[in-house]
């Protein structure tokens, strides 16, 4: 028996020997297929895995396209900037890193590090920006802590460099950081990238920006590079050339500073503009670094708007400009004739209600050409009774009112030409008769933008082409013609406008070794039942002041248009700017002299 139990436990014994022993060979066969696994099947995988972690990837930034004016003088071109980031990877010590950042920089360790947190929200892989701008003194003293602080990384960024500040402000716009919307819509952008805003930066983002490169380095392992691995170079944004003039443009900032408005100048069979000033103004500068939310709150509360490009996105009655326009329908409808006179006291009755001229004596019996001399209200009330609302409205968007001109900038408004249907439909009630009458002196419900006045005035200098306005030169223009016209009535239209400039309400625009022709226009902004100097009430109630011209009158190069808010009367306000604008005009055709920078 103790034999029969002895053998029976040596062979329990092996049974478990061998059970471990099938066990131990499972578990190498088990070991040795996982690294067969990792080395053979996934092996390129953890090669290019392990790769990575000693490679960086860097985007070498291409350089925007420079924007030159006319003559080819730069507009907008890139400066060298220096950049300091912080690599979170191997930041050891965050105390001890924003510390001496503050100390280099001057700001708020604590501002400097809520800086970092909000960067790295966005972005918490990258490195993180916390500073631009630095001076070469910064940038050595940071350089020479690259032991200590090897978290520290300082980049040299193309900056935008707007030359002549507010002077072009609204035609250039500026270049921003990219936003959550547009990223997402636009694969090829990253995150934090500087891009078109406004303006041509806008307009033309694609051909401006170009394409980004990008180099490889090898680091080491505190996240430091120690050699380049492969590089692919940026491709630079292609460069623009505009219509503007900066002599031109400088003219117009000079005659409106310290007013509100805009001035538009083109050239009236290209539509090349020469001009397009809006002011208030603001420097585009401030955007070419990510801009302070308190600097960003201050220009959008700042009065009469500066970023708003009165030009194309502000509209307004018309006034008088309208005239010229108005006379065209009368004469082409049959209405009147060049020779029918009306009567002005100063004011009369339509539909039970009295309409005053500006003239408060009246001008008497006046023609066509006499009334657009001297802007009687009296005598263009007469004819927009007779012509009715939906001719005056059929004439005003032949000549572009009431839609955009397709100017190359985003944002242009279309302007509205009321009539009944509007009426019904906007209002909620039918239009009213008296409503024609203001009308017809371009006031009432008519809004238009500078921009859409200086195509009807290159329509009129034409005799009735409406060129697209272009911004850039070379682009394709174009435009349409307006037919059905008389050429009897286009001479005298013309006529009538010579004759405000060099006899009428438009004298002060007068200049010597040029003949202009163009309409004032003032624009009532609050009614009065008794008659008050604009210059005597507030300034938020003063009149609006125009000025719509070509010159030569007899051999059109240009057209200049002029609107001052709140400016008070035309003539006196309006017309003056426009005057100086041709001045350098003048100049500029008759002198040979070198071209300012």
């Amino acid at each position: 028996m103790e034999v029969l139990r002895s053998r029976e436990h040596r062979e329990a014994l092996i049974r478990r020997v061998r059970f471990l022993a099938r066990a131990g060979v499972g578990l190498l066969a088990m070991i040795a297929a996982s690294y067969w696994v990792v080395q053979g099947v996934n092996g390129s995988e953890y090669r290019e895995a392990a790769e990575h972690n000693r490679l960086r990837r860097l985007p070498i930034p291409a350089p925007r396209g420079i924007i030159f004016d006319a003559q080819g003088r730069p507009l907008v071109e890139n400066v060298p900037s220096y950049t300091l980031r912080v690599d979170p990877a191997i930041m050891e010590d965050p105390e001890s890193t924003f510390a001496f950042a503050s100390e280099v920089l001057g700001a708020p360790a604590e501002s400097l590090r809520a800086n970092y947190r909000r960067q790295r929200r966005n972005d918490p892989v990258n490195p993180v920006l916390i500073a631009e701008d630095l001076s070469l003194a910064q940038v050595a003293r940071l350089e020479l802590a690259d032991l200590k602080h090897p978290e520290f990384e300082i980049e040299v960024e193309q900056v935008r460099l707007y030359r002549h500040r507010e002077q072009a402000a609204h035609v250039l716009g500026y270049i921003g950081e990219i936003g959550p919307d547009q990223l997402l819509r636009e694969g090829e952008y990253r995150r934090g990238e500087l891009v078109g805003r406004r303006g041509i930066e806008r307009r033309y983002e694609r051909r401006l920006r170009g394409r980004d490169g990008r180099r490889v380095v090898v680091v080491d392992s505190r996240g430091r590079p120690v050699e380049e691995y492969g590089r692919r170079e940026a491709r630079p944004g292609g460069d623009l050339r505009l219509a503007l003039d900066l002599d031109l443009q400088q003219a117009a900032g000079r005659a409106m500073e310290g007013r509100v408005g805009a001035v538009v100048a083109l050239e009236p069979g290209t539509g090349a503009v020469r001009v397009l000033l809006s002011r208030p103004s603001y420097d585009p500068n401030l955007f070419a670094r990510r801009l302070d939310p308190r600097q960003w709150r201050s220009l959008v509360a700042a009065p009469f708007q500066p970023l708003q490009n009165r030009a194309i996105q502000n509209v307004f009655s018309p006034g008088s400009v309208f005239k010229p326009l108005m006379a065209l329908a009368g004469l082409q409808e049959g209405v009147v004739t060049p020779d029918r006179s009306v009567f002005c006291s100063g004011s009369t009755r339509f539909y039970d209600h009295r309409f005053r001229c500006w003239k408060r004596g009246g001008h008497g019996w006046v023609d066509l050409v006499e009334a657009l001399e001297e802007s009687c209200d009296i005598y263009f009330y007469t004819l927009g009774k007779e012509l009715g609302i939906e001719r005056i409205g059929e004439y005003a968007r032949r000549f572009g009112f009431g839609e955009a001109t397709g100017i190359d900038l985003a944002g242009e408004r279309a302007g509205l030409v009321p009539g009944p249907e509007w009426s019904r439909r906007v209002r909620g009630h039918r239009w009213y008769p008296g409503e024609t009458i203001s009308v017809a002196i371009g006031q009432s419900s008519l809004l238009v933008t500078p921009v859409q006045v200086a195509v009807m005035m290159a329509a009129l200098a034409t005799e009735g082409h409406r060129p697209i306005p272009r911004i850039v030169a070379g682009t394709p223009g174009g435009g349409s013609r307006i037919e059905g016209i008389d050429p009897r009535w286009w001479d005298v239209a013309q006529e009538g406008i010579r004759r405000v400039v060099s006899e009428g309400t438009g004298r002060t625009a007068r200049l010597p070794g040029l003949e202009i022709a163009g309409k004032t226009g003032t624009v009532q902004v609050v009614s009065q039942e008794a008659r008050i100097e604009s210059e005597d009430l507030p300034f938020e109630q003063r009149d609006h002041a125009w000025f719509a011209s070509y010159a030569p009158a007899h051999d059109p190069e240009l057209v200049v248009v002029v609107f001052v808010e709140h400016g008070g009367s035309g003539s006196r306000t309006a017309a003056p700017v426009a005057r100086a604008v041709y001045e350098e005009f003048l100049e500029k055709r008759t002198d040979l002299r070198p071209v300012r920078g």
